[in-house]
């Protein structure tokens, strides 16, 4: 399999779990579509690596390897698929690799919802820096925007509660993010528009609802974030 067959497969597996993008992603500039895809299908990779499975050990040796490769994007070197679409932008590769243990940390129950916010934040800014400039933005998007967003796509993972979190009430949470999620701020459009078909699960989720968006419901959250 080359490359590029392989590169095809992250992104049709990420497409695969947002089927919404089919029609969001009409408004992202054509030349940032894949590139938009790689990057959150690279985001996917590393939470299902640090939340995904009963056994924390696979995903924290997932972690320390996706370390090692952003590390080595920063130098112009690639192993990861990915990489095709996303390394040659000159993004902060380094910060993120460097703030994966945020992430990886993330995974013990936290105290609150509030101390699960403010301990994955520098892995949210992170995240927020490489998007600025990955996609051109001018400032990058708020943390607690980006912070938000990880922890409803974690509650959207594990949609029946069966998360590592033992007895934790997970719908509970849905409603508790939602009456967190900040109005859009700075940052980069597809940001805001994966953002929002995000907290559009969130909500279905909180009411009892199938996750998914009809394509008329997300053709319209995508506008709307589109627009800022």
């Amino acid at each position: 399999m080359s490359d590029r067959e392989a590169l095809q497969g992250f992104l049709d597996k990420w497409r695969a779990r947002w089927p919404e993008w089919a029609v969001a992603e009409a408004f992202v500039p054509e030349a940032q579509r894949e590139r938009a895809q790689a990057w959150f299908a690279l985001r996917d990779e590393l939470s299902e690596a640090a939340w995904g499975g009963d056994d924390p050990r696979p995903g924290d040796a997932k972690l320390g390897w996706w370390a090692e490769e952003l590390d080595g994007w920063s130098r112009g070197i690639r192993r990861h698929p990915l990489g095709l679409a996303l390394q040659k932008v000159a993004a902060p590769w380094d910060n993120l690799a460097m703030c994966l243990p945020a992430l990886r940390a993330s995974r013990e129950r936290p105290a609150s919802l509030d101390a699960a916010l403010f301990a994955l934040e520098p892995y949210a800014e992170a995240v927020a820096g490489v998007a600025q400039h990955l996609f051109d933005s001018v400032a990058p998007a708020p943390a607690r925007n980006v912070v938000v967003s990880l922890l409803a796509e974690r509650v959207l993972r594990h949609p029946d509660g069966a998360t590592p979190l033992g007895d934790l009430d997970v719908r509970s949470w849905a409603r508790g993010l939602l009456g967190r999620w900040p109005p859009p701020g700075d940052g980069t459009r597809p940001g805001r528009i994966h953002a929002a078909i995000v907290r559009g699960r969130l909500g279905r989720y909180a009411a009892g609802k199938p996750q998914a968006l009809g394509r008329l419901k997300a053709l319209f959250t995508a506008w709307q974030a589109a627009r800022g």
